[in-house]
């Protein structure tokens, strides 16, 4: 791949672009919206002047809703060699499209696994979709040189390609990404009208939950009327969940001991399949989950202290797997916990109370 035209620099089309130019690719950027074009081209993702001839990769980065109708365009005026989309559903982009009665020969739906809760072409970074999995989903009519081309652009981008069915994905991506950010967003709206002394009281847990509440909402509009049926059958199985739960909440509150028992139960079964389906979310790199010892470490909130504590880690030898930070209400201080492979977490432990850093057990 020598050249390509990014349709849509948002934050997807606009990442994209800057790991291809990165890479040595001419990318010509085109917009609806041309002042997004020109702040993608200003940040070097490429150039608003349109191509001289048919590129090797037109890269379709707009709205599930408008995807078929732009690709449409593209590929009728023949501005490429292969055409692919990156947006959030596959199925019905693809139907769409054999409604139009278009070869699609030249054509493979794709959807990188990767995103941010701002939008716009400048929150998009080179490395967006570095290590993530990026979908194709070719059919029996998918050009092998089309197949190539986005292999080559997911190479480029140092993404994982995965091969799927398009209806297949929509199934998954509405488990896996779309009723997420529903659930985290109901729970989100409970703080909305809160008592404010309640929301002060907010920890890590909750902020773990909300994090992707603050997505942009009518982009997730324009997701989630593009999948509408498998989203909804999801959702359909958690109010279940839900009511099953209230019920057994509410069993607990009785003067029954029976009632109370079964409520108890019934509380202890969601948390039971909770944890076996949270124990099956891949772990580091991808692999099998793995369980790691948490070394936690109180850490004032001062320039350089994390740098300090990651640098004592690695001459202690260890290898910090994951990190998180909790932040003292109130106070310029917090708590951060360090996760290491269970053998390390002794040594760890013992080097940073050597060189003065306060634990906490």
């Amino acid at each position: 791949m020598r050249t390509a035209v990014v349709i849509g620099t948002g934050l997807i089309g606009t990442s994209a672009a800057l790991a291809l130019a990165a890479r040595g690719i001419r990318v010509h950027l085109a917009d609806h919206d041309p002042s997004r074009a020109r702040t993608a081209a200003a940040r070097g993702a490429g150039t608003e002047e349109p191509p001289e001839g048919p590129v090797d990769l037109a890269i379709v980065a707009v709205p599930p809703a408008y995807v078929a109708a732009t690709l449409a365009d593209a590929m009728r005026g023949g501005i490429a060699r292969g055409y692919l989309d990156v947006a959030s559903v596959k199925g019905g982009p693809k139907r769409e499209l054999e409604a139009m009665g278009l070869d699609l020969s030249g054509y493979i739906g794709t959807h990188p696994m990767s995103g941010k809760e701002r939008s716009g072409p400048l929150a998009a970074t080179a490395d967006l979709f570095e290590g993530r999995p990026w979908v194709l989903t070719p059919t029996r009519d998918t050009d092998t040189e089309v197949l190539n081309l986005a292999l080559e652009l997911v190479a480029l981008c140092r993404a994982v390609p995965v091969v799927m069915d398009a209806d297949a994905h929509d199934r998954a991506v509405a488990l896996v990404s779309h009723t997420p950010q529903l659930v985290s967003s109901m729970v989100a709206a409970r703080l909305a009208d809160a008592d404010e002394t309640a929301v002060r009281l907010c920890g890590q847990g909750i902020r773990d939950v909300t994090r992707i509440a603050a997505s942009d909402p009518r982009m997730w509009v324009e997701i989630l009327s593009a999948n509408p049926g498998p989203v909804a059958d999801v959702l359909a199985g958690v109010a279940a969940d839900l009511g099953e739960t209230v019920r057994a909440l509410r069993s607990l509150q009785s003067a029954d001991e029976d009632k109370r028992r079964d409520g108890a139960t019934g509380v202890e079964d969601v948390l039971r399949r909770g944890n076996a389906g949270r124990a099956r979310v891949p772990g580091k790199h991808g692999g099998g989950p793995v369980a790691y010892e948490t070394v936690a470490v109180l850490l004032s909130d001062q320039p350089g202290e994390l740098a300090r504590i990651f640098a004592d880690a690695g001459r202690a030898g260890v290898n910090i797997e994951d990190v998180r930070i909790e932040h003292a209400t109130g106070q310029q201080a917090g708590l951060i916990q360090l996760m290491v492979e269970p053998a390390s977490a002794p040594v760890l432990a013992a080097a940073l109370r050597e060189r003065g850093w306060a634990l906490r057990q």
